[in-house]
């Protein structure tokens, strides 16, 4: 036998057994009411929950698995759940996102997403992509190595410990979300923050013993801490009291082990961090307080004890010391710090493994799009709006972004029927250069000013390059967005302060040797009054939205889709959509 035919003879060996070492995972998700205690307050509120419980159920599955998940939605409203993180290469319409990728599940009705975690391993999660549902309807993905695969490229840890982030409101999210619209008034802020789903200790709650999640380790163990932010608006600064953490991992994406004691993570974003339990034995709170990005400050919501949630970590075999029965608490960055958030991102660089995709070198496609806040006057179908006082609406480019609603875009797209459903316009460059960091300009009402919300889509052939500068603007209020982008890969090649420079902030100053990479589901968080340039080959084809992660934003218009031209073959081409597709 040749050399070259034992070759081949091995590859086909290897790619038959790999392929037999692929699981179908099935899982059952029933989405329903159901009524849950207030925080800190009398009686029970109404919360729309998978399985009856929030969070929702762990998914767990080793990379090249099949996942088929079958929702039945027995709850009062319309549904769509989204697989952040994963993928979709041939499976577009497993997506999630409302109206993008499909239309929602109605009461009563059911959908199976199907689909396949190949090329991607690490924390991931799944929420609802309808309304603000997703305040309760979440829950940990967790793709661990193939089978035969080495399992972590840094030491294997002696546990793990899912820890998913979150907010709660005292009232049903979904009817305080059409509230807000109907009149234009912000969602109010959250009743408390969440770890696991429980608020912790520093709420002066009358009850407080179930109301705090408890972590149990062993003395002179290493955790790997796989962090979720769940929540809808909040970014959050993490710590353990007496501990430290070596970031392995953002976003489903190895990083080279940054070691650090505070940890910042947007909505939407997940971080894997080792931490030793080297300690004195005893109780030590774990805490999470918020990152407020905005500028001006605005005021802590009320009702919260320091602007902080908290678990428990707990060591349970040695004899414990003082802090036994008080768990130590640990000190937190004030909520406005934004050089500690900025320090911690710009410190994250992607771990240089054999055979790991690369920055592309060449670009195809270049686009400046400012990202922020402006002004409006009220929608028709907003019936209780103030229809004398101008409306807040996030914008792209000044394209404040709406869903459709009689056909999702994917369907339009796939059908070739995009007339009344969408247009393909959204501009390249913002219409008007200016200033767009100076703080003078904030509240500037004329220069704020954007157009009714509109169905605009950047259309780009298969497998363009195409480099992106999200340059935050300062017309209503400065914030950190976490923009999240549906369908690829991307890098985070640069971030700063201040106007993007495209001579002094240019090719010299972009990192195209180790940068940040982000998956799918990732975000890039852009900074306070400043700006990130990302990269990314278009090679999926299909509709895919991006969007601030922030939900109060989403649903104003900070969004734009992508649209992806079907390659030459038909694997590089939309599928048909599945037989059992929610239909509008």
């Amino acid at each position: 036998m040749s050399c070259s035919w034992m070759i081949l003879v091995s590859a086909v060996l290897v790619s038959v057994a790999s392929v037999a070492q692929a699981d179908v995972l099935e899982h059952t998700f029933s989405v329903a009411t159901l009524s849950l205690p207030r925080i800190c307050e009398p009686g029970n509120t109404s919360v729309t929950a998978v399985n009856g419980r929030v969070p929702g159920p762990k998914v767990e599955a080793r990379e090249g698995d099949t996942v088929v998940i079958h929702v039945i939605n027995d709850s009062p409203y319309n549904v769509t759940v989204h697989w952040h993180g994963v993928f979709q290469r041939g499976t577009p319409w497993a997506d999630g996102p409302a109206m993008v990728t499909q239309c929602p599940i109605r009461p009563g009705r059911r959908y199976t997403y199907r689909f396949t975690v190949a090329g991607q391993e690490g924390t991931l999660w799944w929420h609802a992509h309808s309304s603000y549902m997703r305040a309760t309807v979440y829950g940990a993905l967790v793709i661990r190595p193939r089978r035969g695969a080495v399992d972590y490229p840094f030491r294997k840890p002696d546990g793990e410990k899912t820890v998913l982030l979150g907010e709660w409101w005292n009232g049903d999210t979904v009817a305080l979300e059409s509230r807000s619209f109907s009149t234009g008034v912000p969602m109010p802020n959250a009743d408390a923050y969440t770890i696991n789903g429980m608020p912790g200790d520093l709420y002066h709650c009358p009850e407080r013993t179930n109301r705090i999640a408890k972590f149990k380790v062993r003395r002179d163990k290493t955790y790997l801490l796989r962090i979720i932010n769940a929540a809808l608006n909040t970014a959050f600064f993490f710590k353990v009291a007496g501990h430290t953490f070596t970031v392995v991992a953002a976003d489903a994406s190895y990083m080279d082990p940054y070691e650090t004691d505070v940890i910042v993570i947007a909505p939407g974003q997940t971080i894997d961090a080792l931490m030793t339990t080297d300690a004195s034995p005893g109780r030590y709170h774990m805490a999470i307080s918020s990152y407020q990005s905005a500028i001006p400050f605005p005021p802590m919501p009320a009702g919260f004890n320091g602007n902080a949630s908290t678990a428990v970590v707990e060591y349970v075999d040695a004899a414990a010391t003082a802090n036994a029965a008080s768990p130590v608490l640990p000190v937190m960055p004030v909520p406005n710090d934004t050089d500690t958030a900025h320090g911690f991102y710009t410190s994250l660089k992607a771990l240089d493994r054999p055979g790991r995709r690369t920055v592309p070198l060449t670009v195809d496609t270049r686009m400046l799009v400012t990202v922020g806040l402006g002004f409006s006057s009220c929608q028709p179908i907003q019936t209780q709006c103030n229809r004398s006082a101008p409306v807040v609406l996030a914008n792209m480019n000044n394209v404040s972004f709406a869903l459709p609603a009689t056909v999702s875009m994917l369907e339009a797209h796939y059908r070739n029927t995009p007339d009344g459903v969408y247009t393909r316009d959204f501009p390249d460059q913002p219409p008007l250069v200016f200033d767009y960091t100076s703080r003078g300009l904030l509240g500037n009402t004329p220069l704020a000013s954007t157009g009714s919300p509109s169905t605009k889509v950047k259309t780009l052939r298969y497998n363009a390059t195409v480099e992106m500068v999200l340059q935050n603007t300062a017309l209503v209020g400065l914030e950190s967005h976490p923009m999240h982008l549906h369908g690829f890969n991307f890098f985070v090649v640069a971030q700063g302060f201040g106007n993007y420079d495209g001579v002094e902030d240019g090719a010299g100053k972009l990192n195209l040797v180790n940068p940040q990479e982000r998956n799918k589901g990732a975000e890039v968080a852009v900074p306070t009054g400043g700006w990130a340039v990302i990269r990314f080959v278009a090679n999926n084809p299909g509709m895919w939205a991006m969007h601030c992660h922030l939900d109060s934003h989403f649903g104003i218009g900070l969004a734009m889709v992508f649209e992806v031209e079907s390659g030459p073959t038909a694997e590089t081409a939309v599928p048909p959509p599945p037989p059992d597709l929610p239909q509008c």
